[in-house]
């Protein structure tokens, strides 16, 4: 009986993974009575009668400690016990403003590995590499610092082992640590490091840069507490003087930039803790960051030469949400100190830059509201400097709005519009696409990315750099 009993267990297990293994298009059902169809003569045995002796319980423990490992799927990974899988994509970007030109002739390649070496101890490897051929093509408008800077690139996006023990994970290596995410804009998501290159035109997951971090977190019933140490720092990448959406585009072309990037020892490592707690459906959360800028802060500027530095902070911030039935209430706010915003006074023709060092809050509220096939989500945010000063290219209380609408959720074919726009100088981001999934493997995305407003604002500094776009992507 102990080895029918066992029999039935392995059968139903075998039959779930062959069923996640099948395409849902081509699966068949399989009727209850047909797994567990035995031959009564099997059934019998000495008693008429199932009996789960000791020996049966401890043959089932076994069972289920070997099962713990890690359920193997299909071909090369039960063998092996890894799992392979990625995309491959080819892009393009043609902007149409005067200088016509393609902004992106892009192929490429993203590879995640991950697999189980014992039970509780787990890794992943995540790797992209890009090629970029408009860089090459359009040389006459692109300077040669923004071609050899955008026109081949590769990133180790992910590289760490996970361990369990109780009610504590460690994971150890390159990670992404996500403390907050709000629609198209990084608030409370303080740890990332940002690949700035095409502004916050692409998804953020895609933009992000893993930080090489030790991480520990604790799950509780209804809290999560997380104690993070990051020794060697990454980040923000902004491009170069002449590049599309460079962080300082007022800076002529073939300006010589330096950047001094902290890290060389241990005592240059960010650190921070994070808690949340569940409190009759809200998701509070507040966390605690020490850290080096990820973004850049520009320190010094003279006629063809720029020098940019990353600005030792602390940050304080919360989060939360709470799903109220019809609709999705959540908010961050993110207190930084030690940060500096420039001033500009013209002189001679050319800028003098000075430094104004100034906290400030930043936050934002928003409201995903799903009905059938479409989901709305409108947010207000804002920041707020404590010392504002003439000559800073901000107000000392900067607000906006954003909506997102998004038609056809899960469907084939998906229509979304981001729309963006400031509340002090109505300078605005507007970003209308469709995306395609016309194989399970496949999708092709077509898009248009339109800035406009006063060159003073974020959005409309970039008026120059509309764009059509279109990619193909295929996962594997």
């Amino acid at each position: 009986m102990l080895r029918l009993n066992r029999i039935h267990r392995l059968t139903l297990i075998a039959l779930a993974l062959a069923s996640l293994t099948t395409p849902a298009a081509h699966a068949e059902p399989v009727a209850a009575d047909a797994v567990l169809d035995v031959p009564e003569a099997a059934l019998a045995d000495e008693g008429a009668a199932v009996d789960l002796s000791e020996d049966a319980a401890a043959a089932d423990a076994e069972l289920d400690a070997l099962l713990d490992v890690g359920t193997p799927a299909a071909g090369s990974e039960a063998a092996t016990g890894v799992k392979w899988g990625g995309y491959a994509e080819l892009g393009m970007a043609y902007t149409y403003r005067d200088p016509e030109r393609w902004s992106h002739l892009r192929a490429r390649g993203e590879l995640t590995g991950s697999g189980q070496l014992a039970p509780r101890v787990r890794w992943k490897l995540n790797a992209r590499a890009e090629l970029d051929g408009a860089f090459d093509l359009e040389d006459e408008h692109y300077p040669a610092a923004v071609r050899r800077d955008q026109r081949r690139d590769f990133m180790l996006r992910e590289a760490y082992v996970d361990v369990g023990h109780g009610d504590w994970e460690f994971r150890l290596g390159r990670q992404h640590v996500v403390w907050g995410e709000m629609v198209g804009f990084f608030f409370a998501d303080v740890v990332s490091a940002r690949d700035m290159r095409d502004f916050l035109q692409t998804e953020l997951e895609r933009m992000r840069i893993g930080q090489w971090a030790v991480r520990a977190e604790y799950f509780g019933a209804d809290t999560h507490f997380e104690l993070l140490w990051v020794p060697k720092p990454s980040f923000d990448r902004i491009g170069k003087p002449g590049s599309d959406f460079y962080a300082y585009p007022w800076m002529p072309a073939g300006t010589v930039v330096s950047e001094d990037k902290p890290g060389g020892d241990l005592d240059d490592g960010n650190w921070g803790a994070r808690v949340s707690h569940l409190v009759d459906g809200w998701d509070l959360a507040a966390f605690y960051y020490h850290s080096f800028d990820v973004a850049p802060t520009l320190h010094a500027y003279t006629s063809g030469r720029a020098e940019l530095r990353h600005e030792r902070i602390d940050q304080f911030g919360g989060t939360f949400s709470k799903d109220l039935g019809s609709f999705v209430l959540k908010g961050e706010a993110v207190h930084t100190s030690g940060r500096g915003v420039n001033t500009f006074t013209l002189g001679g023709g050319v800028p003098a830059v000075g430094l104004v060092g100034t906290d400030m809050v930043d936050y934002a509220f928003g409201v995903d509201l799903p009905s059938g096939d479409w989901r709305f989500n409108v947010q207000y945010y804002g920041r707020r400097l404590d010392d504002h000063r003439a000559g800073m290219m901000m107000d000392r209380h900067e607000q906006g709005v954003s909506l997102q609408v998004v038609h056809g959720t899960g469907t084939d074919l998906e229509a979304e519009v981001l729309a963006v726009t400031s509340l002090n100088r109505s300078d605005y981001s507007l970003r209308p696409k469709l995306s395609w999934k016309f194989a399970p493997a496949w999708r092709a995305a077509v898009g248009v990315d339109v800035f406009g407003g006063k060159d003073r604002g974020v959005f409309g500094v970039y008026d120059k750099e509309d764009r059509a776009w279109l990619e193909l992507r295929r996962w594997f």
